[in-house]
């Protein structure tokens, strides 16, 4: 809901701030005051083009800020969140701005916007009738959900049909996968079988890249490795009197010298049991490093043979991956892929078979949803047809029609709204023939039917709705206006008394001459006010007693009906 509209510098607007309230908000004001201009700057804010002309003579800029209450408006609220505009208390705030130069710069919450954006934006905002531009009633998908929401059976069944296109369309993705990946089934599978024969001829183990690389280190240092055995076990077992140190006859000795000692003293009883315990480790490291020396042999037909098959190895590791555990993987996925490949045939015509249920349920669920529209469209067009003759339009014709159309989201009809306003003239598409008082009209007659149910936006302006019309006609314009705005805000402009005195909160738009400058005010009237002004639209400006006592009459009774229609929306 639009809360405030404040502008600065707008053709005759130098600075307005306007409050709009919940339900019917009137507009009036003498011809020329400014009033379709207010409707201009509001449109600025909906992503309107908007020319540097538009600003105020002898000014540098122009700017028109709205603030809008999106309460419930959770759709929008996600467009805002996808594109990282923060809302805070579920309040959007919409600056536009214009210089002289051409320069321009949107902003939402602060931040820098397109102008495309706000327009895809504005459409979840305010619908304006009376502009064919802004006119949401035109569009396609706006008039399919009109009449989808009109019966609740329509929703459910569309519920249905969505799930079978969703079912259908991915059975169609899943076979073009299938046949774009059959294209090269031949090259694929020459090079899938080359990659096994290379590796299973290879009949490599798990690992067996490390025990190969340990193998031939040892191998290729048997010398050193040798010579260090023989040394080591030499000092610990050297022949006494020799040039080795013997440490282990050493130990020996010490153990005995201590053993001796003990006959005199415990002291050293803990010194005589460590070097025990050493004597016995070095006794044991000693046969490891005489069998590990007994089992050493160089053998470089072996060293050939392993440094041959580790060629082969590194080779296949180059290809296929880091390690032999790498390519035992990937010849897992050769044989995967080979399977799946040497079963395409049957794959391709199960999922031709699946394509095939799937488009005859989606068929059958399309043809359910079809029948439910076309006898919703029957009813809804009867509704808005009565609703369009009460208007003033008794020679009008109003219809909706569906045609065949492909599949799609929504399903498998295009809508078109007919109309005619005059006897005897052949109904057309409603844009091509309407005209903006008649398109005017029929978005209300619409809306009055349909203004509980639909998702159309929060807000609606209705610019030209009582173009031609007076008496009766102008009665029944109010009353259907009264009606929406039961359900939605309602910015309406007008001339006629019989709709003004319908208003929640009546606005007066007038023009003032200040030090020479022209410029137009904005004014919310109280209560006597409201009254002068429905005199002035009744009975011109010679206002008398008799056109107040009028004015309140017919502010008493559509107080009254306004009560009425509450009632009967109520029940």
């Amino acid at each position: 809901m639009l809360k405030t509209l404040t502008v600065w510098n707008f053709a005759l607007l130098e600075h307005v701030k306007i409050e709009f309230g919940a339900g019917l908000n009137i507009l009036t004001g003498e011809t020329g005051a400014g009033k379709s201009i207010l409707i201009d700057a509001l449109g600025a804010v909906l992503g309107k083009r908007l020319a540097a002309t538009a600003i105020r003579s002898g000014c540098e800029w122009l700017r028109v800020e709205a603030v809008f209450d999106l309460e419930a408006q959770t759709a929008l609220k996600s467009l805002l969140e996808e594109q990282a505009i923060p809302v805070e208390d579920d309040e959007l705030i919409i600056t536009r701005q214009v210089s002289h130069k051409g320069k321009s710069s949107v902003l939402l919450n602060g931040c820098r916007v397109t102008l495309a954006l706000l327009k895809e934006l504005g459409a979840y905002l305010v619908d304006i009738h009376g502009q064919h531009d802004n006119l949401a009633l035109l569009r396609p998908e706006n008039q399919l959900l009109l009449l989808d929401t009109s019966d609740a059976a329509i929703e459910k069944q569309r519920d249905v049909y969505q799930k079978s296109f969703a079912a259908w369309n991915d059975c169609k993705k899943q076979l073009r996968a299938k046949e774009e990946e059959a294209k090269n089934t031949t090259e694929r599978l020459d090079l899938l079988h080359w990659q096994e024969k290379e590796i299973e001829e290879a009949d490599l183990k798990e690992a067996e890249d490390e025990r190969i690389e340990a193998e031939i280190k040892k191998l290729s240092n048997a010398e050193k490795i040798s010579g260090f055995v023989e040394e080591s076990y030499a000092l610990l077992n050297g022949d006494v009197g020799g040039k080795a140190l013997n440490v282990l006859a050493a130990l020996s000795k010490v153990k005995k010298n201590l053993e001796s000692l003990s006959r005199f003293g415990n002291e050293l009883d803990n010194a005589c049991k460590m070097v025990e315990n050493a004597y016995c480790d070095l006794q044991e490291a000693s046969y490891e490093i005489r069998d590990y020396g007994s089992d050493m042999e160089f053998d470089p037909h072996r060293l050939d043979s392993l440094e041959s098959r580790m060629s082969v190895i590194d080779k296949l590791c180059r290809k296929y991956g880091a390690t032999t555990a790498d390519v035992l993987a990937h010849l897992a996925k050769v044989k995967a892929e080979l399977q799946r490949i040497e079963t395409y045939d049957v794959d391709l015509e199960d999922l031709k078979a699946a394509l095939r249920k799937a488009a005859d349920t989606l068929k059958e669920e399309a043809q359910k949803l079809t029948k439910l529209r076309s006898a919703a469209a029957k009813a809804l067009s009867a509704h808005v047809g009565e609703q369009i003759k009460a208007l003033g339009m008794e020679k009008a014709h109003f219809s909706i029609a569906l045609r065949a159309a492909d599949y799609s989201a929504t399903g498998a009809d295009d809508i078109v709204m007919l109309f005619s306003a005059n006897a005897g003239e052949k109904e057309q598409p409603l844009q091509d023939v309407a005209s903006g008082g008649e398109l005017s009209r029929v978005a209300l007659a619409v809306k009055a039917v349909s203004a509980a149910n639909d998702d159309s936006p929060p807000s609606m302006v209705f610019d030209e709705i009582d173009t031609g019309i007076g008496g009766k006609t102008a009665r029944m314009v109010a009353e259907r206006i009264a009606m929406v705005a039961l359900h939605r805000q309602v910015l309406c402009i007008t001339h006629l008394p019989q709709i003004a005195c319908m208003a929640d909160a009546h606005l007066y738009i007038h023009k003032e001459t200040q030090e020479g400058r022209t410029l137009t005010e904005v004014q919310l009237l109280a209560e006597g006010e409201r009254i002068n002004e429905i005199a002035r639209m009744a009975s011109g400006s010679d206002i008398t007693a008799a056109a107040l006592d009028n004015a309140r009459e017919m502010v008493d009774n559509a107080r009254i009906k306004r009560a009425e229609i509450s009632r009967s929306f109520s029940k």
